[in-house]
């Protein structure tokens, strides 16, 4: 399985347009020991010719455009872009889907849940439907496997398993609207597997306990929230905001962190992704990203390639 990083930063990138923390200032004045980013996306294939989005970044036209994997191929329009699975409905997973609107056929997999927010409550995806067949939608079972195919129902190779994660819907979703989805749809983190091997992805996770722990155990490459280097990161930049628990995150650091609890997995290897403009990991030059390198992690960035 072929896993290409397309974007590797939180919300809003790395810098974020309107942050002058530490490390966005020093990023734009050139003195930081790190590099920019994008907002997460990753693209895997089991092929090398038919492609499949996990979630779909607001970056994603300018992260298609810098991956030749992802270009068109031959005649006038062409993708090899087959489908988008989506792991939830906050806006940094989803916009990126409108980018994908010109009469493209796609699959788009999602919890039923997921599904509904944007089909039923949000007529502006209206426009991934505007044609027979443009966007083809496929609802996923919690804790059940599905063959992803792509746009002409032909079987990639790759078998998804969606688990739950969370209760939270993003806020733009009213208390009316909420009632009618499921609470364990709401978030999911997915394992990925082929052939070559078993991937895990989860960009947004809100706790960990024995039974992730034992999901996680048998991947051979794990993707996992790297958003907060602290809980109270926020309060710490800002002087206000949630804390990263709050806002569905594990941090990182410290004894309930998530490289300390993570560290009695035999998963050959472990990348932390979806990182947050104010993490000090960032910082290539600091003792946070020398603590994460010797614990046996390593720190996503755009553009990087990697085979399983």
């Amino acid at each position: 399985m072929r896993v290409e990083i397309l974007g590797s930063a939180a919300g809003g990138g790395f810098p974020q347009w309107n942050c002058n923390c530490k490390n966005c200032h020093a990023l734009r004045s050139g003195t930081f020991s790190g590099k920019s980013r994008t907002q997460t996306q990753v693209a895997v294939s089991n092929d090398s010719h038919s492609w499949f989005l996990l979630n779909a970044s607001p970056d994603l036209r300018l992260q298609i455009e810098t991956s030749v994997v992802l270009h068109p191929r031959a005649g006038q329009r062409d993708s090899p872009i087959a489908g988008v699975l989506l792991t939830g409905a906050d806006v940094d997973q989803i916009i990126g889907l409108l980018s994908l609107r010109e009469f493209q056929p796609f699959q788009v997999y999602s919890t039923a849940s997921v599904a509904c927010v944007l089909r039923k409550h949000n007529s502006v995806f209206g426009v991934l439907n505007r044609v027979s067949k443009q966007a083809l939608w496929t609802e996923l079972a919690v804790g059940h496997s599905s063959r992803l195919l792509d746009s002409e129902a032909k079987d990639s190779g790759i078998c998804a398993t969606p688990f739950a994660l969370a209760g939270h819907y993003p806020d733009y979703i009213s208390p009316e609207q909420m009632r009618s989805l499921r609470p364990e749809e709401s978030q999911v983190g997915v394992i990925l597997e082929s052939s070559q091997g078993r991937l895990a992805y989860l960009p947004a996770v809100p706790r960990i306990d024995d039974q992730l722990l034992q999901r996680l155990d048998s991947a051979d490459l794990l993707f996992f929230d790297g958003t907060f280097w602290v809980d109270d990161e926020l309060l710490r930049v800002k002087g206000s905001g949630p804390t990263a628990r709050e806002m569905g995150h594990v941090p990182v650091s410290g004894p309930e962190g998530s490289l300390q609890i993570l560290s009695r997995l035999r998963c050959p290897r472990k990348i932390y992704i979806h990182i947050n403009n104010t993490n000090p990991m960032l910082d290539e030059s600091g003792p946070e990203y020398r603590q994460v390198h010797n614990a046996g992690w390593e720190i996503a960035a755009d553009g990087i390639h990697l085979e399983i």
